[in-house]
């Protein structure tokens, strides 16, 4: 069996190739700059990871994959490269994986991992046992990925560095298409232009979902009308597969019935839905999922009924806990109308408690193009943190943290130097019935756990 090594394997998209490779027998190993949960999983499943790059820890390897932050002068790319040994991107290692599968690949700019999380947790309850690469923790499943002997392969396609074009799926779902990566796509157009390069990966007799209720997705028109058999889906009437009858439930989330009604048919009633993930954005995740459930020729209501069961991915309105009256929220918003969502979100969940909003913007490139957007973007919010700005992939800072908030100009934010000291800083603030959302696609989900972690102190101390 092949041995397989992985460049930045600790990152979500790499750990859940290597966990599913492991599972098929193959041998394992990988190095990341840092050590993460994920890596520390995988070497606790017994995959060799190692710290830092270097030269020898592709030694018996056969293929390496590399992740999209590695850079071509990697000591580990020349040494493989050296050795005539394959250096592959995810998109070109990606394929192999799904031959001889029926693949559901799930895109769009936003939603992806929650959807994704979503078909995998129906699939895998209603006995299919799927394989899945989910780009977050499953809180149901347990995992982001998993080598399934049945004969689905579900997918979050991932648009950045055009993974998602070296998959050709038979089901596709496209939630959201807004732009975003200006580091990686530089003009609108041709950030759009990946997506219908997506819409022709299609498999012949493929079935495409595209949310109607989003412009940029329904606005993918031309590449629609020719993939071979296109449904839409969302809180329009006028989709295919719509909502009647939603209203929020006693759990936080919404319930609601779910109407299928292609154009010149008569409409059918194929599920009652009762969510407990919260924002009609996850109303839309599971029309989603429950449309290519439909399409499958899955039990429609069974699937539904799993989907009750569903509490989320990691990092995605992640409730971690509460103390001293204080609700503490994780998500992984990146991008103004994640943003957006999640405030609004936690807000037809929390009402009229104080929300208040630890942002960490996410690489420079994204923060400067969106600028404007952001601003407007934490309407719902009654107080704002700002972080220094995570890097990421990138090296040349083009603004601050502490620029961006006077930028902003917003009345009631502040700049929070230190994610390692801002947890005391947010101890002091925070005031019994406050909710605190730590939104960020970088390391601020460590202020998270030490704000917990803090009032959980407090608690013991004082009880």
């Amino acid at each position: 069996m092949e041995h397989v090594h992985f460049i930045g394997i600790g990152g979500t998209g790499l750990s859940a190739i290597a966990r599913l490779l492991l599972e098929n027998g193959y041998t394992v190993s990988g190095s990341d700059r840092s050590d993460t949960p994920l890596g520390r999983d995988l070497a606790a499943a017994g995959v060799q990871v190692s710290i830092g790059h270097a030269a020898e820890h592709i030694r018996g390897a056969d293929i390496v994959v590399r992740s999209s932050a590695i850079p071509d002068d990697n000591p580990e790319v020349i040494a493989a490269l050296q050795a005539g040994i394959p250096v592959l991107k995810r998109s070109a290692f990606l394929g192999r994986l799904m031959q001889d599968r029926l693949s559901i690949a799930i895109a769009g700019t936003h939603g992806k991992t929650t959807t994704t999380a979503m078909i995998s947790w129906i699939f895998s309850a209603l006995g299919e046992d799927p394989s899945y690469i989910i780009g977050g923790v499953s809180k149901n499943l347990g995992n982001n990925a998993h080598a399934g002997k049945g004969k689905y392969f579900i997918i979050e396609a991932d648009e950045y560095d055009r993974m998602f074009l070296g998959l050709e799926p038979y089901f596709a779902v496209i939630n959201t298409m807004e732009y975003d990566h200006p580091d990686c796509f530089q003009t609108p157009e041709i950030y759009q232009q990946a997506f219908v390069d997506f819409i022709h990966q299609l498999k012949p007799g493929g079935h495409l979902f595209v949310c109607r209720d989003n412009p940029g997705a329904f606005g993918l028109s031309g590449a629609i009308l020719q993939a071979r058999k296109a449904w839409t889906f969302g809180l329009d009437p006028a989709a295919d597969y719509h909502v009647k009858d939603l209203q929020i439930n006693n759990l936080g989330g919404f319930s609601f019935k779910v109407l299928f009604e292609p154009w010149g048919k008569p409409s059918e009633t194929i599920a009652q839905v009762r969510l407990q993930v919260p924002g009609e954005h996850n109303v839309r995740n599971a029309m989603a999922a429950l449309a290519v459930c439909h399409q499958a020729g899955l039990d429609t209501q069974k699937a539904a009924d799993a989907l009750a069961l569903f509490i989320g991915a990691g990092r995605r309105f992640d409730v971690l806990g509460e103390a001293n009256g204080i609700t503490i929220v994780d998500d992984y918003a990146h991008h103004p109308t994640e943003i957006q969502t999640t405030l609004a979100a936690a807000r037809n969940r929390y009402g009229s408690r104080r929300l208040i909003a630890v942002w960490q913007p996410h690489t420079y490139t994204r923060t400067t193009s969106l600028l404007n957007d952001f601003c407007n973007a934490f309407q719902q919010a009654d107080f704002v943190f700002v972080t220094e700005i995570y890097a990421a992939r990138e090296k040349d800072p083009a603004i601050t943290g502490s620029q961006l908030v006077k930028k902003m100009g917003l009345h009631e934010s502040q700049f929070l130097p230190s994610v390692s000291m801002a947890g005391d800083q947010l101890l002091r603030f925070l005031q019994p019935g406050d909710v605190l959302l730590v939104l960020s696609a970088g390391d601020a989900d460590q202020i998270s756990k030490d704000v917990l972690a803090g009032l959980q102190n407090k608690e013991v101390n004082h009880g």
